[in-house]
């Protein structure tokens, strides 16, 4: 990583930029001027006003959401498709032999230690939620039900149960759960990362996400205009993160009314979100190496127990065949699923893909930075490759033991408690018909809650770089700053408006930010030209 002793990138020699160089010391803090000032006072106002302003603030979130992904589907579904054809283009031409770090760098960590860490950043809290809760949801609308007669052109329209061919119906729910968590999100981490990667580690530049537009921006990128690149970054991060904390701390309180019968009040969720945000602050204090690495290999275990034991317990050779089906069914529903003109179904891509694809770009910053500062040595085949298509694989696995073991109880006419039950509680329900049902419950509540706190650690690991100019050696206070207001967002968020208020932050920062990473695919693919080409 750069430690800012070389300040002159490679595409200009008359830049006297320097890590920190704007940097205002305050109190013993580090504090990027104006980023930290201006993403500090707005979050705080926000979380002010959000607790002042309860009822005002829950029917504002309504309105967000449906507002934004109604009008703004389009922009969503064509920049994402971007990112994968993109991604697709850099693992087949030469400029994918670039190394990360120059042509003698070294990776930092092990392939296990690499994936254990990028998978449990990318999507740990969101696979345990949604895993049950996403293929019973598509298997009884429209999408699994009617449109097993029809292809995807039809509305969204809840039926209850699915019509028609019910094995039909399977198949499109878990490719439509599939295509959520596949190529696309793990396309918008790849962009992010790879640009910061490669213009921190090869071009010298802060490890901040003005660096990236230094070719198109040229010395504006560290004006005003990098201003509020950076602070568009740490408004997306925190509200992302704010989403998947508030989904996590939902269904571990579930989990936990369902074995202990801790009461699911307002105040239990806060308590909660509290908890697990003093053992992130514990794991920030730690640093990267001895916090966030450790948790992240821990994650990684009991996902894998858990994973195992539901494919012991459940119908196993079912399951199994389900994972290869599953795969090529989201190849032949991709084109489908990934088109915007002309769809029928928009409340489907409205209410489920476009949320999706904004939530993941508002996760792209923490997601990326937290990527690239684990990614030197790598080059970018290898990188891209690892990020795009090996978790793509692990998602589509997961989905497949924990979507099929849930639709097998659904469709063989045991599993009706399942599809009624809530959707924090639908894995938790599902277990009721395994053996062992309490331990596989135990481990279900521990996984949210370790991925809950890996996610909050990192992302303030990630918010405190962007607001310290691009150092990765800040004081440890602002990281606690950070964390703790990661956790009061989703504390706020759950209270005025609870899913649908956190659902409706995602979007709203996701937007303005897929802006951006387009311009960053144009400027990744000129600085790995230049790269080429040894200037």
């Amino acid at each position: 990583m750069s430690d800012g002793t070389e300040p002159i990138p490679p595409e200009s020699t008359d830049t006297d930029y320097e890590v920190g160089q704007d940097n205002v010391q305050v109190m013993g803090l580090d504090i990027h001027n104006p980023v930290f000032a201006v993403s500090a006072l707005t979050i705080v106002a926000f979380v002010f006003f959000s607790l002042v302003f309860r009822e005002e603030a829950g029917e504002f979130f309504g309105w967000l959401r449906p507002a934004l992904t109604s009008n703004f589907d389009w922009v969503f579904m064509i920049a994402c498709n971007i990112f994968v054809l993109f991604c697709l283009f850099l693992i087949v031409t030469p400029l994918g032999s670039i190394r990360l770090g120059g042509a003698e760098a070294k990776p930092d960590y092990s392939y296990m230690g690499w994936f254990s860490m990028l998978f449990a950043a990318g999507m740990g809290i969101g696979l345990v939620f949604w895993g049950v809760a996403e293929p019973i949801s598509h298997y009884g609308s429209s999408l699994g039900g009617i449109a097993a007669q029809d292809g995807l052109r039809t509305d969204w329209a809840p039926l209850g149960a699915a019509e028609g061919n019910p094995e039909q119906a399977r198949d499109l729910a878990m490719a439509a759960t599939i295509f959520h968590w596949g190529l696309h999100p793990w396309a918008i981490y790849a962009v992010v990362a790879l640009a910061l990667a490669f213009f921190s580690f090869n071009r010298g530049l802060p490890l901040t996400m003005r660096s990236v537009f230094y070719p198109i921006f040229g010395e504006a990128t560290w004006g005003p205009l990098g201003h509020i690149i950076d602070v568009l970054a740490v408004f997306a991060t925190i509200f992302g993160l704010a989403t998947s904390l508030g989904l996590g701390a939902t269904q571990a309180l579930a989990g936990l009314n369902y074995l202990f019968d801790v009461p699911v009040t307002d105040g239990m969720k806060v308590l909660l979100i509290i908890l697990i945000t003093v053992f992130a602050l514990v794991s920030v204090v730690a640093g990267l190496d001895k916090g966030v690495k450790r948790l992240s290999e821990a994650n990684m275990i009991l996902a894998a127990l858990l994973l195992l034991l539901v494919l012991i317990v459940g119908p196993t050779m079912l399951i199994l065949s389900g994972f290869f089906n599953s795969l090529i069914d989201y190849v032949e529903q991709l084109p489908s699923l990934s088109n915007w003109m002309g769809r029928e179904d928009t409340n489907f891509m409205q209410g489920w893909t476009t949320f999706y694809w904004a939530w993941w770009i508002s996760w792209s910053p923490f997601v990326g930075m937290f990527i690239a500062r684990i990614s030197r040595g790598r080059t970018v085949r290898e990188f891209v490759v690892c990020v795009l298509l090996i978790p793509t694989v692990v998602g589509t696995l997961w989905m497949s033991v924990f979507g099929g073991a849930a639709l097998d109880q659904v469709m063989s006419g045991t599993g009706q408690a399942l599809s009624d039950a809530a959707l924090e509680l639908k894995m938790f329900t599902m277990f009721e018909a395994f053996p062992m049902t309490g331990l596989l419950s135990f481990i279900g509540i521990v996984l949210v809650v370790v991925f809950f706190v890996t996610s909050s650690d990192s992302g303030s690991l990630v918010i405190d770089t962007i607001t310290a100019g691009g150092k990765t050696n800040a004081p440890t206070a602002q990281r606690v700053f950070w964390c703790i207001l990661e956790g009061a967002i989703a504390i706020v968020l759950l209270l005025g408006g609870g899913l649908g208020a956190l659902q409706a932050a995602a979007v709203a920062t996701g937007f303005p930010f897929a802006i951006v990473l387009m311009l960053m695919c144009l400027s990744i693919f000129i600085g790995l030209t230049r790269e080429k080409r040894g200037k």
